[in-house]
């Protein structure tokens, strides 16, 4: 039976799972600790409680998430010993330091600091509260930081050697860590992160306003989240254009596949919809706009558009899959830019907190950030494909030498404890987030703030 199984085949289906999953705790946990910081200068500078009841709501869920995206990215590192043994002795010298740089100078800040912001804030003064948020933000933002550095050498790998016995050392750490594609990489993901957990608490703040519970800490939560929107997705079309940009000059292969492209030529259409056939190395049903390709890609009219055609079939990327992820993300990207326009012209309208039907059109989007991770990632992931380092190894040679029925039999033990530990703990968030916000009674009373101060800012003048 096992011999039946490709092992190859399996692994990738295994280690998509994993980071699949994983992914989507720290595109939340980036945002919200970022957020949780700003409610707490909030919290400070207008003595208003109601920041407060927002925020000890968010904290309760932010340490679930964090602990959930701790305990998968360790199951994610693992299978680089056990399903991926060749890619991690042949690329272990550089891939190795990098991820212990974010333990070391990530993980290590982010959980202790998480402590005092759990357990500390009737032990310590605000102020130094207050910084224990920003360096846990701090702490999202630089772990982000060392690991899409080492996702970008995979992808545009530089600054490095390769021994006769065929092993990756390293040359340049600045050319390693600063590889072509890692700033428009990690600006187009940091930014994703955002608009995650911008529509997630968006969400929740229009699902209490529909129901009319909590209203003065749901007119924070999706006033806020509705910032977001406005002034951060324009943003990501401009990250996002740089980004594309940036891999049609380094990975163009993955670019054509996103397009659904096959043939080069100059003025190349950009193809709304059609059905990539790679047997036949065409793209059906195809609806066309002339020539946007070549501008969007090239910023001229006539610009040259390497096709698939131009690579041996062996080293082209599951084209379909690339194609139609890039198709998600993108109107997903145009829903939240949309939604943020909506916004604003209800906020000036005098609308935004009141018109129903923009409250459950933000209830339904709010998973919108994380479907959008996934599809970028997929683009990311897969259309690098057949390389697990760009141009240099392949998926192929980098898996470990098991049985397919063992990575089957441990793929299945993964599913079935995901599904236990983690349903548990997304089933905890979604109770947090039906109990709702406490109030606090007093603002601060033990640093001398008193009630009076609720009237006096702006979120809470309106009911």
């Amino acid at each position: 039976m096992s011999g039946h199984l490709d092992p190859v085949l399996l692994s990738r289906i295994q280690f998509a799972f994993i980071i699949a999953f994983h992914i989507l705790f720290p595109s939340f946990t980036v945002g919200l600790a970022s957020w949780l910081a700003v409610l707490q200068w909030r919290r400070l500078r207008t003595g208003n409680a109601v920041y407060g009841d927002v925020y000890h709501m968010w904290v309760k869920i932010f340490a679930v998430t964090f602990g959930m995206g701790v305990v998968s990215g360790v199951v994610m590192s693992f299978q680089f010993g056990t399903n991926w043994s060749a890619f991690a002795d042949r690329a272990g010298n550089i891939l190795g330091p990098l991820l212990g740089y974010e333990v070391l100078t990530a993980f290590f800040l982010e959980a202790s600091f998480l402590g005092v912001m759990l357990f500390g804030e009737n032990r310590v003064g605000r102020k130094t509260y207050f910084a224990s948020n920003l360096i846990v933000a701090a702490g999202t933002l630089i772990s982000a930081f060392w690991i899409l550095a080492a996702n970008s050498w995979m992808q545009t790998p530089r600054g490095f050697s390769i021994a006769p016995n065929g092993l990756f050392f390293p040359l340049s750490w600045k050319q390693i860590i600063f590889n072509p594609s890692f700033p428009f990489r990690f600006a187009h993901m940091v930014t994703a992160a955002f608009l995650t957990t911008a529509f997630v608490v968006g969400g929740v703040g229009a699902w209490y306003l529909l129901r009319a519970r909590h209203v003065r800490q749901a007119r924070v939560m999706f006033g806020m989240a509705m910032i977001m929107a406005i002034f951060v997705a324009p943003m990501q079309l401009l990250f996002g254009d740089a980004h594309g940009r940036n891999t049609f000059e380094y990975q163009p292969e993955k670019v054509a596949a996103m397009e659904g492209l096959w043939e080069s030529e100059r003025g190349a259409p950009s193809i709304l919809f059609g059905w990539p056939d790679q047997k036949d190395e065409v793209t059906k049903y195809a609806i066309e706009i002339p020539k946007l390709s070549s501008l969007i890609l090239t910023h001229e009219l006539n610009g040259l558009v390497r096709g698939l055609k131009e690579w041996p079939r062996d080293e082209r990327p599951p084209v379909a899959l690339v194609f139609f992820a890039f198709r998600v993300m993108v109107v997903l990207g145009v829903l939240m830019i949309l939604t943020g326009l909506t916004a604003l012209v209800l906020f000036l309208k005098k609308r935004l907190f009141d018109t129903r039907w923009f409250l459950g059109w933000c209830v339904a989007m709010s998973p919108a950030g994380f479907l959008a991770v996934l599809a970028g990632w997929c683009i990311s992931e897969t259309g690098r494909q057949p390389w697990v380092i760009q141009g240099l190894m392949r998926t192929s040679q980098a898996v470990s030498p098991v049985k397919g029925f063992a990575v089957a039999l441990s793929f299945c033990a993964f599913v079935l404890t995901y599904a236990v530990v983690f349903g548990a703990g997304v089933h905890y968030i979604l109770k947090l987030i039906r109990k709702g916000p406490e109030a606090e009674g007093q603002i601060y009373g033990s640093h001398g703030l008193s009630e009076p101060a609720l009237i006096t800012d702006p979120a809470t003048k309106k009911e």
